[in-house]
């Protein structure tokens, strides 16, 4: 049978050999002893042998998986493992038992999570993901040269991206990767490494709205997953110059199922105050949403109370919002238009030092736009913009040439577009000769 088809419950039918084992010493006696013990036996009766006596079967578990290779037997004490941690989740406690000081717990796991067979891969993860997080947070992680904790969280980030990417099973490999991101984001480090991986960018196309059970679960970890990275900075930085917003306003405009609905709700009201985000939620329509949402039977208490809070930052938000918020929010989606804001000089005195906020973002996106946009309307507005701070910034000309703006707009010179070449040959002479000699080779 195709591994990658194969059930939990097929995989227990099997006979495993132990005997033969404890012959050739690859388990020990007292081994053998506790697995015939366990093996083949009702479920109320391996329950209590593992509240009896649960670290010694976890330490069985680990030693085989460390030991034997055969892949029958790898799958075997793998089923063995899930099935008990699908029946209590706590159990996963007991891999971190003081008795098992002495064991790498995490190491048999980590290599297999590589494996090509798609069932050993799916429950390491599993079982991975759940060990982890029931870890004791005084845990030494670097006990005695063995795995740590860092190595098996940046080897599963490592997994569940490359899963994202290129998935090892058709229908299960997302799935399987998103419902342990859900999980493992609770985790600092794998947040870090989530976004060090650029694996938030990897996410995004996940979230549109759903219809079925199955894509409707897959929506809502993956929103679980957005909510989660709304509380590190870094990840923040990228969801606001992504598409990330917009489409998670079109599944709460589409979706009727309450757990997505606050899990999308709970994400805005994290976003609100970063930011361009309120500028952003005010110009998608969000407050007339929320409006909307209010009116509906919702049965959560902190839905009803996220919608409030939503509501009143929204309301103050439309409030605050200066020309200059516009102006950020149009430059970071990308929509750049001859707003009237671009060529007033009062907008451009009275803002130019906002232009130096988050190590020049604004600046960065504009020569960004140069190279990526194929918008001939936003080339020229970002091109004059750029000549604009060049007139209006003591410093603007050598804050351009570090950001290595000069090139891109150069390129621009040979647009077929009559508008874009304009405002490049504009902003090519302030550049070369500064703002003071352009505008005098203008006149």
């Amino acid at each position: 049978m195709d591994q990658a088809e194969l059930t939990t419950e097929q995989v227990l039918k099997r006979d495993i050999p132990w005997e033969t084992y404890m012959t050739t010493k690859l388990i020990t006696g007292t081994c053998l002893q506790l697995l015939r013990r366990y093996d083949k036996r009702a479920e109320s009766y391996r329950a209590q042998l593992l509240d009896d006596d649960g670290p010694a079967y976890a330490r069985v578990f680990v030693n085989i998986l460390r030991d034997i290779f055969k892949e029958e037997t790898v799958e075997y004490v793998l089923a063995l493992i899930d099935e008990m941690l699908t029946a209590n989740p706590k159990r996963a406690r007991l891999f971190h038992d003081e008795s098992l000081a002495n064991e790498d717990t995490y190491e048999p796991f980590l290599r297999l999570l590589w494996k090509g067979n798609w069932f050993i891969q799916e429950k390491c993860c599993k079982i991975l993901s759940l060990i982890v997080s029931a870890r004791p947070k005084t845990s030494d992680s670097s006990k005695r040269g063995f795995t740590t904790i860092d190595d098996v969280l940046k080897g599963l980030v490592d997994w569940l991206c490359a899963q994202l990417k290129k998935p090892s099973h058709p229908t299960r490999g997302i799935p399987t990767a998103i419902n342990c991101l859900a999980t493992l984001l609770k985790e600092p480090l794998v947040r870090s490494s989530f976004v060090q991986a650029d694996g938030v960018k990897l996410l995004v196309p996940f979230i549109s709205p759903a219809s079925t059970q199955q894509s409707i679960q897959l929506l809502y970890e993956t929103c679980l997953c957005i909510w989660l990275l709304s509380y590190y900075e870094p990840a923040i930085e990228y969801l606001a110059t992504s598409r990330t917003l917009p489409r998670l306003i079109d599944v709460v405009k589409c979706s009727t199922k309450e757990k997505v609905v606050r899990v999308v709700i709970l994400t805005f009201r994290n976003l609100l105050p970063k930011g361009t985000f309120g500028a952003q939620m005010v110009d998608l329509g969000l407050p007339q949403i929320v409006q909307s949402l209010k009116s509906q039977a919702w049965s959560d208490e902190d839905l009803l109370e996220a919608l409030n809070e939503l509501e009143e930052g929204l309301r103050d938000n439309i409030k605050k919002l200066s020309s200059f918020d516009k102006y950020k929010q149009e430059v970071l989606l990308g929509q750049l238009d001859w707003s009237p804001m671009h060529k007033d000089p009062i907008f451009w005195r009275e803002n130019i030092t906002g232009f130096e906020e988050s190590d020049f973002q604004i600046l960065r996106v504009l020569v960004t736009i140069l190279d990526s946009s194929s918008d001939a309307r936003a080339l020229a507005v970002a091109c004059f913009d750029l000549s604009q701070f060049i007139q209006y910034h003591p410093a603007g000309r050598i804050i351009l040439s570090d950001l290595k703006a000069k090139d891109r707009v150069m390129k621009l010179l040979n647009h077929d577009n009559a508008e874009v070449t304009k405002n490049a040959l504009l902003c090519s002479q302030r550049l070369f000769l500064g703002a003071k000699y352009a505008s005098f080779l203008q006149a």
